[in-house]
């Protein structure tokens, strides 16, 4: 929790550890997400990649096909695949329109979105096209 001292929010020791490993455990999850997708041919265009309008966690290309992927880690399988809400979506669209706009250069037949999504004992389901099946 935190405590607001004045206009100052003081936030606890535990909550930004939770909040410091939290960070950690996603750039992990990133990190096994690439192995798989380079193994499976895939080339990374962009990683954790800002823009004003959000965040984009990978960005990977393979035979005309552009794929933008938001990698989600929770305790279950389950909870990492229904984690994704409208807003993060909508967020993860309008992120990829600024990446698009600056990478004029990419060339692509066909574009996508997807979920790689991992529990805490590191098992990985990829969820192929994720905005168009919300």
């Amino acid at each position: 929790m935190y405590q607001v001292q004045g206009q100052r929010k003081v936030v606890s020791s535990a909550r930004r550890q939770r909040g410091v490993q939290a960070q950690q455990d996603g750039v992990d999850a990133e990190n096994q997400a690439c192995i798989m997708l380079e193994a499976s041919g895939w080339r990374i265009l962009l990683r954790r990649s800002r823009t004003p309008r959000g965040e984009v966690d990978i960005v990977a290309e393979r035979a005309g096909m552009l794929v933008f992927i938001e990698v989600k880690k929770r305790q279950t399988m389950p909870q990492a695949l229904a984690c994704l809400s409208q807003a993060q979506s909508r967020r993860l669209y309008r992120a990829a329109e600024c990446l698009l706009q600056r990478n004029p250069a990419w060339r692509y037949e066909t574009l996508r979105f997807d979920l790689i999504a991992m529990d805490a004992a590191g098992a990985m389901e990829w969820v192929e096209d994720i905005l168009r099946q919300m």
